[in-house]
């Protein structure tokens, strides 16, 4: 089902030489909410050299958009990026944690579990 998928719907039928239609409904297809929100990263299993770069990726498994992306380090509030993606060029001790992504349709959010990033 998509949203251009929304309009006015109606039944006919034919038997013989009768013919028969319904009263036509309206049907209004809503967006789907974000869900299946998971994270990878360059390089994969979460460990990283001080001084290197590590890129984070978010995907969504289902939703409508426009769809809107934030990525957060636990324990602090603030955000870190608004794209699918998020790149560190120069990776510092500071960087440690867990970190995740919150994707929203402007009436629902869905997050990721934590990654877990180790600087080596």
């Amino acid at each position: 089902l998509q949203l251009n998928h929304s309009g006015h719907y109606r039944c006919e039928g034919l038997v013989g030489s009768w013919q028969s239609q319904s009263a036509a409904v309206t049907v209004t297809v809503h967006g789907a909410p974000p869900s299946g929100v998971s994270l990878s990263m360059q390089p994969p299993g979460g460990q990283v050299a001080l001084g290197d770069r590590l890129v984070r990726s978010c995907t969504v498994a289902t939703g409508t958009g426009p769809l809107s992306f934030s990525w957060h380090r636990e324990g602090s509030g603030a955000s870190l990026g608004t794209s699918p993606h998020l790149e560190l060029c120069h990776i510092g001790d500071n960087d440690s944690g867990q970190y995740l992504c919150q994707v929203s349709d402007r009436h629902s959010v869905a997050e990721s579990d934590p990654l877990n990033v180790t600087v080596l």
